[in-house]
C-alpha cells in the first residue's frame, strides 16, 4: 500500500520534535518507536494550526476508529506520553496505533505492523480536533 501523505500543524511538530529529543536522552526510550515517529514527522505536510483541515486527527485529537477486521469499534484521545491513560481511551502518541493515527483524516484506512502481522483501522470520524474547536493551545 502507498504512504498516503499525513498533515501536521507547525505546534504539534515543534512539541513532538522537542518530545523526542528528549527521550532520545533517556536510556529507557524505546528508540525504535522515536524512530518511527521522526520518520512520519518529517514526511506530513506542515501547516499552521488555522490551516490543518478539520479531518485530520491532530494531538489532543478524538477519534472513532473501527478494526476493520474484528469490526470493533473504539474511541480515542491522542495524547503525550505524560497524559496518556488507556482506561479514560487516552492514548500516547508513542503507542504504536498512536503514531499510526497522527495526520490522517476520517475515511483513511491505516495498516500498521504488530508482532502478529498487520493491523487495519478505518478513521470513522474526529469527534473533537482542537484546531477546528479554536482550542489552539492543546
Amino acid at each position: 500500500m502507498a504512504e498516503r501523505n499525513i498533515h501536521i500543524t507547525q505546534f504539534d511538530m515543534d512539541r513532538l520534535v522537542e518530545l523526542i529529543d528528549g527521550l532520545r536522552l533517556s536510556s529507557k526510550a524505546n528508540q525504535a518507536n522515536l524512530d518511527l515517529l521522526e520518520k512520519e514527522l518529517y514526511r506530513a505536510v506542515v501547516v499552521d494550526s488555522k490551516d490543518i483541515p478539520q479531518d485530520v486527527v491532530t494531538m489532543n485529537s478524538k477519534v472513532g476508529i473501527t478494526d476493520t477486521e474484528s469490526g470493533e469499534a473504539m474511541t480515542y484521545t491522542l495524547v503525550f506520553p505524560s497524559a496518556a491513560n488507556i482506561s479514560e481511551n487516552k492514548l500516547s502518541i508513542l503507542a504504536p496505533l498512536g503514531m499510526a493515527l497522527l495526520g490522517y483524516r476520517r475515511g483513511d484506512i491505516i495498516q500498521w505492523p504488530v508482532p502478529s502481522g498487520v493491523r487495519k483501522v478505518r478513521v470513522d470520524e474526529i469527534i473533537y480536533q482542537p484546531e477546528a474547536a479554536g482550542d489552539y493551545h492543546l
